[in-house]
Order: structure tokens, then C-alpha cells, then sequence
């Protein structure tokens, strides 16, 4: 139980962070509950389905003698690819339309709902896996790296919620999720590089700069600022 707690806590910290940056005009909880729990299984289950096909068809296993080439196929065109894609198409098909979605803000709070819901899933697995030493070290690492993915793609959803090019919005912040995904994970492949996996600490750090930036500019410019009490 205390590393299934351990393994949950960095998770519902991030999801209380962002509900409480959505200070004008609040989700329905239910809807939230909805997105983490589709994140946590759907977004799984497509992640699985898509990672044994590019097992048969892209079959790369990291080992020793793998190449700087398919380490980074690995990284951006399996794992970044896969794991956003799962995410997005639950926030593009479920959330986006819905019409509680009524300012840009939302698209980060839903996208780092699923996110999140992903991260718990995928979390668990690994911390009872690896004990007390991973879970330590995916709170202050993977989890985090989740919901950075997670607000850039939000920023670019909530942007294509009210925007004529919602198409071109949409696969951008698929696309850019895409690349902080595959450049995290990459670095951390390269780990027969001394020194390499700094790399990967250096991408979390650009996306936790670029989530704040994100997130502060949404809010300013929050549909329902004005009528905000004071």
C-alpha cells in the first residue's frame, strides 16, 4: 500500500496543481473523473495494441548493440508517437467537443487529465515493479515529463477549440508533444553515453519553462477573467 501511494502521490499533486491554476471558470468534476479515468485505461489500452503492432513491424529492442538510429526511431516514432497519440485522441474526441470546453484554458486541464490518468497507470506498474527507489525517481522525473507533454498539447487544443485552422492546431500539439516525448526518451536510451542522460533533465527543464509560459498565458487570457469576483 505504501508504494501504491507512493506511486499515485506525484500524480494527483499535478492534477490539484492544475485545478487550482484553472481559477476562472472550473471543470465539472464528473467530466474531469471521465478524463483521468479514460487516461488511465483507454489511452493504456490503445498504447499496448499500437506498441505490439510496431513490435512486428518495427520490431527494435534496446540493447547493447542497438544503433544511435533506431534508438532514436525508438524513442520519437514508437514511444513518443504511440503514448501522445493515445492521449490525443482522447482529448481531441471526448473532451474538445464537449461544451463545457468553453476557453482555451481547458485544453490543459483536460489534456493533463488524461495525461495524468496515463501516468498513474503506467506509474503503478513500474513502482511496484522497482520499489521504493522508482518511485522516488519517477515523481521527480517521468510524472512530471507526463504533464509537461500534456500542457504543450493542451495549449494547442484549447488554441484550436476557437480557432478557424482547429485541424492545423490540433496535430500541432500533437506534434510537439511528440518531440519533448522522443527527445526525454532518447537521451535516456543513449545511456551507453556517459553523461548523455543530462540531456533528458535539460528537454524536462525547456518543458516545465514552456508549461508555465502556457499555462500563465491561457489564464490571462481567460474568457471568464473579467467576471471574476476580486
Amino acid at each position: 500500500m505504501h508504494l501504491l501511494a507512493l506511486a499515485i502521490a506525484p500524480v494527483f499533486i499535478i492534477i490539484l496543481y492544475i485545478y487550482y491554476k484553472d481559477k476562472y471558470d472550473k471543470e465539472p468534476k464528473r467530466l474531469l473523473l471521465y478524463s483521468f479515468l479514460l487516461g488511465a485505461i483507454v489511452s493504456i489500452i490503445v498504447t499496448t495494441i499500437l506498441y505490439v503492432i510496431s513490435d512486428y513491424t518495427i520490431p527494435i529492442v534496446i540493447k547493447g548493440n542497438t544503433s544511435v538510429s533506431q534508438l532514436f526511431i525508438k524513442a520519437f516514432f514508437i514511444v513518443g508517437l504511440i503514448e501522445e497519440f493515445s492521449k490525443y485522441i482522447i482529448v481531441r474526441y471526448f473532451a474538445q467537443p464537449n461544451k463545457a470546453f468553453n476557453e482555451q484554458f481547458d485544453g490543459i486541464v483536460y489534456a493533463v487529465m488524461v495525461s495524468m490518468g496515463f501516468a498513474a497507470t503506467e506509474n503503478i506498474m513500474y513502482v511496484m515493479q522497482g520499489g521504493l527507489e522508482a518511485a522516488l525517481l519517477r515523481a521527480f522525473t517521468a510524472v512530471p515529463a507526463h504533464a509537461t507533454f500534456a500542457i504543450i498539447m493542451g495549449y494547442f487544443i484549447g488554441k484550436a477549440k476557437f480557432s478557424k485552422n482547429k485541424t492545423t492546431w490540433n496535430l500541432l500539439g500533437l506534434l510537439l508533444a511528440v518531440i519533448f516525448h522522443g527527445t526525454y526518451d532518447f537521451f535516456l536510451f543513449l545511456e551507453f553515453i556517459p553523461g548523455i542522460w543530462v540531456g533528458a533533465f535539460i528537454s524536462l527543464f525547456l518543458g516545465i519553462l514552456l508549461s508555465r509560459k502556457a499555462i500563465n498565458t491561457h489564464s490571462k487570457n481567460s474568457r471568464f477573467k473579467d467576471s471574476f469576483p476580486l
